[in-house]
């Protein structure tokens, strides 16, 4: 455990322990704080900290499934949640604890609530000072390298809130941490901007909502000089890395309050993003559909290849209602910290869809649940939830990887040729490629070459139909670090499978239901279907007198080829799912509890 306290030469700090009430603002902006905006705005414009200047040298921002050194978090509400996150983060990285006094927290983490008291306090820093709300995830810093694997530097933009407190809140960090903190705070470099409404790939390319042109236009609140959008995508440019192209705006959603992406959608890795899924026709689902369309139709991967969308349920409430009469709940909303992923939980006939898809899609990770909707802890009623209120920064000596996964394949004949790209500011010494065909089994090794352009390449040989291969890439660098990609091998890794050409081609048969989980369900379940088949299928449920009493698709099916059903208002019963294409139909009984 580390004590430290915030420098007196910042302006506005001070050691008073704040009242509650007066350090707990919600997420979005309370209607007595817009008398403050035009006060805070001339404030930040005045203040002087931080290098802002432009950066001389190639920035690249980091993806959130990088390494970190420190996970942020503000003790204010919810010291329950906040209680969980440092339980589980303290044993993959330092956690940050901003806090207004420090003894009075460790007092709370050793108490008997919430898990009961902390074994210890390894790991645990604490820095005492004030502040304004929970929200570190909106006006914490970003963590970015100079050329790409060198110097490590936060990011600090205008805070989208008239909270001065939290506005220093990347300086105070900076200054503990010994790390340069660069502001975009100076005309005609002034951006505004929030963390929630921000994820990146770690290669040039990011997704907001159009809320980040909204605020520095015309009717923008906290802006000092007026930006188009194409002047906002070139401040992401210059201070971001975000390449010129590469900054994908979505237009907000009509019951999404604050328009942050992080509330609906989380990029999991450079070709694959999560997106929340509403009951057809439901909420802001029809407008998450357009965007999703439009990004399809416009953008692909940093590997030049169409974008993957990882579909998750959005929960509804205890009486079945989604925004805008309910709260926005969602499982986008979690935080990588190394090998572990926290995700905010809801009720037990959604967790249990949410969380085996999350583990599904990252495997090897530790995903551990906290809940965000009970009475004591509804910390999503504020629209917010685990990813709202930390932030992570990136490690000081990075170990870059990049790969685009291998796809299934029908070739039988020829190796796989596995290529990455490979950096770290002393340079590579050596690469390996591990593989198997069995998780069970020891992983075989294969050294890979140096193709030039920091790239590396090593062949799995080619495997007979009705073959998965699993493998995962280890760097080593001249200074004698180590790094894997996935960053949890060989617990995790990706894997493709060897298609037979005779029997699997899509769309030569009828669809087949491959799963209904949970089944026996008490209402919220997840249909899977053999994902990538061609033909347009219809989905739905029908009751023994063979009535339709759940419609889900009439066209071509998801490339997961999950769907989700909630029969909670449903008698108890057998039900049956049935899938209908030109290639036949196809049959699974799902009983309701």
């Amino acid at each position: 455990m580390k004590r430290l306290s915030t420098l007196s030469a910042l302006a506005l700090v001070s050691f008073s322990v704040l009242a509650q009430e007066e350090r707990s603002r919600p997420h979005a902006l309370a209607p007595w704080e817009v008398p403050l905006i035009r006060e805070y705005r001339d404030s930040r414009a005045s203040a002087s900290r931080g290098i802002t200047s432009l950066p001389t040298l190639p920035i690249r921002t980091m993806a959130e499934w990088e390494e970190v050194q420190s996970l942020c978090i503000t003790w204010a509400d919810y010291e329950g949640i906040l209680k969980q996150i440092v339980r589980a983060a303290k044993e993959e990285c330092e956690v940050i604890i901003v806090c207004a006094d420090s003894t009075a927290v460790i007092a709370y983490l050793n108490n008997s609530q919430f898990g009961g008291p902390l074994n210890n306090l390894n790991n645990i820093t604490f820095i005492e000072g004030d502040f304004d709300s929970i929200w570190m995830r909106d006006y914490g810093p970003e963590s970015m390298y100079v050329n790409e694997v060198d110097s490590l530097m936060l990011m600090d933009w205008i805070y989208n809130r008239p909270r001065p407190l939290d506005d220093l809140v990347p300086d105070l960090l900076g200054t503990a941490k010994g790390i340069p903190v660069l502001s975009s705070t100076t005309a005609p470099n002034d951006l505004v901007h929030t963390g929630g409404n921000f994820m990146a790939d770690g290669f040039g390319t990011a997704f907001s909502s159009d809320l980040v042109i909204d605020e520095n236009g015309s009717n923008g609140s906290f802006n000092q000089s007026v930006h188009s959008a194409a002047q906002t995508d070139q401040l992401m440019t210059d201070w971001m890395g975000i390449l010129p192209g590469r900054y994908i705006r979505m237009q907000t959603l009509p019951y999404d309050g604050i328009h942050h992406i992080d509330m609906h959608m989380k990029l999991i890795d450079e070709e694959r993003l999560l997106v929340g899924q509403f009951p057809q026709g439901i909420s802001d689902g029809p407008q998450l559909e357009a965007n999703l369309q439009d990004i399809t139709a416009n953008y692909n991967s940093v590997f030049n290849t169409p974008y993957e969308y990882v579909r998750i349920p959005m929960p509804s409430s205890t009486g079945g209602q989604y925004p805008p009469s309910a709260s926005y709940r969602t499982y986008a909303n979690n935080v990588f910290i190394n090998g572990t992923i926290l995700v905010p939980t809801y009720r037990t006939q959604f967790d249990t869809v949410g969380l085996r898809i999350l583990r599904e899609s990252q495997p090897g990770y530790n995903v551990i649940g906290i809940d965000c909707d009970d009475n004591g802890m509804n910390i999503i009623s504020q629209s917010g939830a685990i990813h709202c209120i930390t932030k992570a920064i990136g490690v000081s000596d990075p170990l870059l990887i990049k790969h685009q996964a291998l796809d299934d394949t029908y070739d039988t004949q020829n190796p796989y040729t596995v290529e990455a790209y490979i950096r770290h500011r002393s340079g590579i010494s050596g690469a390996m490629l591990y593989w198997t065909t069995d998780t069970t089994q020891a992983y075989q090794s294969l050294a890979m070459s140096d193709i030039g352009g920091d790239n590396w390449s090593a062949s799995i040989p080619a495997q007979p139909a009705g073959t998965e291969i699993f493998y995962y890439i280890q760097g080593t660098a001249n200074s004698g670090k180590v790094q894997v990609r996935p960053i949890v091998a060989p617990e995790g890794y990706w894997s493709f499978r060897v298609l037979d050409n005779n029997t699997g081609i899509a769309g030569a048969n009828a669809p087949v239901v491959i799963e209904v989980f949970p089944n026996p369900t008490d209402g919220q379940c997840m249909i899977a279907l053999a994902p990538n088949r061609i033909d347009r299928t219809r989905i739905e449920v029908l009751d023994a007198l063979g009535r339709r009493v759940a419609w889900l698709n009439e066209g071509f099916l998801p490339a997961d080829g999950r769907f989700f059903v909630d029969l909670g208002p449903l008698d108890a019963g057998t039900y049956y799912v049935v899938a209908t294409s030109v290639g036949g139909r196809n049959v699974l009984p799902l009983v309701k509890r």
